[in-house]
């Protein structure tokens, strides 16, 4: 995607322009033994098949019993992407799966939205905040700005603290590292007015660019296949 048919990308400089390189390049220099087709695609295409799964996939209440540690524990980010088939999306970005979030926040876009965004080859979602408070980091400002392949689909406000549903699903998915699928809903009400919780875990590689950009490339298990590629940039305006 040209750079400048992003209206987020409109702060040029050499930091930011650097972490706006294709995903493969990024993780070529840290591991130079993968090829590209391991970045990408595997838990994309799983999460495109959430609309034909259901609540009788028990995997993620397995996962969870008994097992509270990471299946994979290093020092990639972990990146969960989760919502209501009915609803909007959130995202949650956790420094280790067993921690709470770093950054949560409820996006301006539908699930159903999305999956259909992830039909094609790259998909790139960008938070810019046009505040710069003094001594916070970039992930700590509230108010964004959402932009989703270079669309300007909204604002939204980082969350402060987690609803009682937010923090089911990240109590649910302590122990899971990677995936896709669909989470159980806590009473049949709910499923029956917003659908069932749909979610998408994967682990990102992160760049930082500087004070005022940071970039998350997710990272797919070798032999996944050439797919979707994945990305989430934050950016502050000066």
């Amino acid at each position: 995607m040209p750079i400048r048919s992003s209206p987020f990308f409109n702060m040029e400089s050499s930091a930011v322009l650097s972490m706006l390189r294709h995903t493969g390049k990024s993780m070529d220099s840290k591991h130079p033994k993968k090829s590209s087709g391991s970045i990408g695609g595997g838990v994309l295409k799983m999460f495109k098949l959430l609309p034909m799964l259901s609540s009788g996939c028990k995997m993620v209440s397995l996962l969870s019993r008994g097992h509270r540690k990471p299946l994979l524990k290093d020092y990639a980010t972990t990146g969960t992407i989760f919502g209501f088939r009915k609803g909007r999306v959130f995202l949650a970005i956790q420094e280790d799966p067993h921690c709470l979030p770093t950054f949560i926040i409820e996006l301006p876009m539908l699930t159903s939205a999305l999956q259909k965004e992830m039909a094609s080859e790259t998909v790139r979602i960008a938070l810019e905040s046009e505040t710069k408070t003094p001594r916070k980091k970039v992930l700590e400002e509230f108010v964004w700005g959402i932009y989703c392949n270079g669309r300007k689909i909204g604002y939204s406000i980082r969350r402060k603290n987690m609803s009682e549903e937010e923090m089911y699903v990240i109590d649910a998915l302590r122990g899971v590292s990677m995936g896709a699928g669909v989470l159980p809903c806590r009473d049949q009400y709910e499923q029956e007015t917003e659908g069932e919780m749909t979610y998408m875990r994967a682990r990102f590689d992160k760049v930082v660019g500087s004070k005022d950009s940071e970039a998350l490339y997710m990272i797919n298990p070798e032999g996944s296949g050439q797919g979707t590629e994945l990305s989430i940039f934050f950016l502050r305006s000066h």
